[in-house]
């Protein structure tokens, strides 16, 4: 059973940086696809980036240039690291892995076909 369990999340001041990290456990296998999504009080979940194996990583307008998704050398945990942070950053920030070859959504929104399973979330908090 592939388990997710994010850690990082907090509270800063715009313009600030906060690091998220999402452990993966629970099989050897890699996933095609990981990537982190969010949802904000009264809000749709949104994508925010998304990598696949091969390192392609995938950005929403939103956040590009200001968030970098990366993984460790074993990718066994995923990494999100945000900077100039707003207060319209301020959500649940979930990870997502799926295991489907060439399944990976791309550029943010709601799409998220292909990533099977969640963890339960980190919460991020952005005050102006």
């Amino acid at each position: 059973q592939v388990q997710l369990v994010e850690s990082g999340g907090g509270s800063v001041q715009a313009g600030g940086s906060l690091r998220l990290s999402c452990a993966r456990s629970g099989t050897s296998y890699r996933p095609y696809c990981m990537g982190w999504f969010r949802q904000a009080p009264g809000k749709e979940r949104e994508g925010v980036a998304t990598i696949r194996t091969d390192g392609y990583a995938s950005y929403a307008d939103s956040v590009k240039g200001r968030f970098t998704i990366s993984q460790d050398n074993a990718k066994t945990t995923l990494y999100l690291q945000m900077s100039s942070l707003k207060p319209e950053d301020t959500a649940m920030y979930y990870c997502a892995a799926g295991f489907r070859a060439g399944a990976c959504p791309t550029g943010g929104g709601g799409n998220h076909y292909g990533l099977d399973y969640w963890g339960k979330g980190t919460l991020v908090t952005i005050s102006s």
